[in-house]
């Protein structure tokens, strides 16, 4: 009992540190707005972290019906994961041809996310943003617009966790979607201000220290939703059918609502 309560101090205390490492000042996005005006045919393309906890899409889905249920009609959100994929892993080819997965006409808007460890490499950072210009040509020959998911840093336990992955993180999205005009989903950014304010919240699984608990996955909805959306989720009453108290609801769509705003300067 003692190995394991010092065990859980030091992770703790590690945590502590990430959270009080100061942001370096990143690049600001060049896209601020959201490029699809209330898309309904959206694709979600990448790994576990979009599959956890009942998938991030469909928790994005409900919000916008919670919002505005007349749109349940006409939204169709497909999401193709592959666990511990990056994108290279993917035919985007195949998955953006209209009809292919079961979506009639093009999407309209493409989430991407890479590999956790993507932006931790000089070598990884390369092939992430070869893949992400090589996807968004195909996604716009099609009509479509692209949009990066930004996602959340390591923490402990993880063996990689480290204070600077999220600002590589933050960085090497910004930059490629400067490059392709992609808007860039800030959800590591609000992962890390949730942390900042309350340090014994659990977002990740504790047993990895890397993929999203239920409400990291809420999280990540909010900023979704926010981000794709330009609405603020704040008093939006979709809580996952009651497994999210509505005291935890209201605090992280106060962060997506903040971290979004900040952010993208709106």
């Amino acid at each position: 009992m003692q190995t394991h309560a010092i065990s859980v101090a030091k992770s703790l205390l590690l945590l502590a540190v990430f959270l009080l490492s100061p942001a370096a000042g990143a690049a600001a996005p060049k896209v601020r707005a959201p490029q699809v005006d209330t898309p309904a045919r959206v694709l979600f393309v990448g790994n576990s972290y979009l599959y956890y906890n009942d998938s991030l899409h469909n928790h994005v889905r409900r919000m916008v019906i919670a919002d505005d249920p007349a749109l349940e009609k006409v939204l169709q959100y497909k999401s193709a994961t592959i666990g511990g994929a990056n994108l290279a892993h993917h035919n985007i080819d195949h998955l953006t041809e209209p009809g292919r997965i079961g979506v009639t006409l093009p999407f309209q808007l493409v989430i991407l996310q890479d590999g956790s460890a993507a932006p931790l490499s000089e070598k990884r950072r390369a092939l992430s943003r070869e893949k992400m210009k090589e996807f968004s040509s195909i996604i716009r020959e099609r009509g479509g617009q692209v949009a990066l998911y930004m996602g959340h840093a390591y923490v402990p336990p993880h063996k990689q966790a480290k204070p600077e992955n999220i600002r590589l993180t933050e960085n090497h999205h910004l930059a490629v979607g400067n490059e392709i005009n992609a808007l860039v989903i800030p959800v590591g950014l609000a992962f890390e201000e949730a942390y900042r304010r309350r340090p014994g919240m659990k977002l990740h699984k504790d047993f990895d220290g890397t993929h999203p608990d239920l409400l990291g996955t809420y999280l990540a909805a909010c900023v979704v939703y926010a981000s794709v959306y330009g609405k603020s989720p704040v008093g939006n009453q979709y809580d996952y059918y009651g497994k999210v108290s509505r005291e935890d609801a209201a605090f992280l769509q106060q962060i997506a609502d903040d971290t979004v705003k900040k952010f993208f300067g709106r």
